[in-house]
């Protein structure tokens, strides 16, 4: 094991461990942000301006983004202090609780963090404080964000999965990551494809929606990175790994109410093991556990 690598990658991890915390945020704001957009949108088309619209529009709601409000306890609305927002430190110090009215705090948010942590430090060890790393590492980031949100709220955004599909057009053309750009550009055209056939299909046979075009779009992205190649693989290891939980769910009565557990995150859990191990060792490994 390189020292040198293994310094890398421990500093990568530690800006890791702050992209976490941020991300915790994106994770609980953006699905809300857009809710807010979509309700502004519906009253712009809906109501008629009266002769107090001018007032009502100088009494705007106050701003709601990634940056404003502060963050605070969403029982109390104690704001929380730069000490109290240290990665994972203060979730140990606090022992997990709001430090004003003692409300526990959701265990994922230090589990994002350590999340995000360990994939910065594994981009830092492969690839070295290299722009290559930087990319891998907000592919991580970007990934981490979608299955926590598409789990939560089965959406996956446009403001994220879009620009994680340009980026990985623009990077295997700059020849960043390990992608011809020609495998690329087939890669996110036949990930997009080849779901939004089966979701037409699903929906002709049986008169129901099986996925979003979230879906489509991650997977187009997922095949922007790794090329047209990987997208079997990545294919076959979420909808196994999708069909293993959704059973385990349904027998322990898990299940939301529908019936249904989003696709994003068994996607995601597979784009991150490509970047681990390759696409390549997804297909040996399911191959090996069906013993063909």
């Amino acid at each position: 094991m390189s020292l040198e690598l293994l310094w890398e990658g421990s500093i990568a991890s530690v800006f890791g461990l702050l992209i976490g915390s941020f991300l915790n945020v994106v994770i609980y704001r953006l699905p809300k942000m857009m809710e807010l957009q979509w309700a502004a949108e519906v009253q712009k088309y809906t109501e008629q301006p009266g002769p107090d619209a001018k007032q009502t529009q100088d009494a705007a709601p106050p701003a709601f983004n990634l940056v404003r409000p502060r963050s605070c306890c969403r029982t109390c609305g104690h704001m929380v202090r730069w000490f109290e927002n240290v990665p994972v430190l203060s979730y140990l110090v606090l022992r997990g609780r709001c430090s004003a009215c003692k409300t526990p705090i959701g265990a994922r948010y230090v589990w994002v963090e350590l999340a995000t942590g360990a994939a910065f430090f594994f981009c830092g060890y492969r690839w070295g404080l290299s722009f290559t790393a930087l990319a891998w590492c907000g592919f991580s980031a970007a990934l981490i964000a979608l299955a926590c949100i598409d789990w939560d709220t089965t959406l996956l955004p446009d403001d994220i999965t879009l620009p994680l599909l340009w980026a990985g057009l623009l990077l295997a053309a700059l020849q960043w990551i390990d992608v011809r750009l020609i495998d690329s550009v087939f890669g996110a055209a036949a990930g997009y494809l080849s779901l939004w056939l089966v979701y037409w299909g699903f929906k002709l046979a049986t008169g129901k929606e099986g996925m979003g075009y979230g879906d489509f779009k991650l997977f187009a992205a997922l095949g922007a990175w790794f090329g047209w190649q990987a997208l079997v693989p990545i294919i076959l290891m979420s909808s196994v790994i999708g069909v293993v939980i959704g059973l385990l769910m349904k027998f322990s009565r898990a299940l939301r109410e529908g019936g249904y557990i989003p696709f994003g995150p068994f996607l995601v859990g597979a784009g991150l093991t490509a970047m681990v191990f390759g696409p390549q060792a997804i297909t040996a490994t399911m191959f090996a556990a069906l013993g063909l």
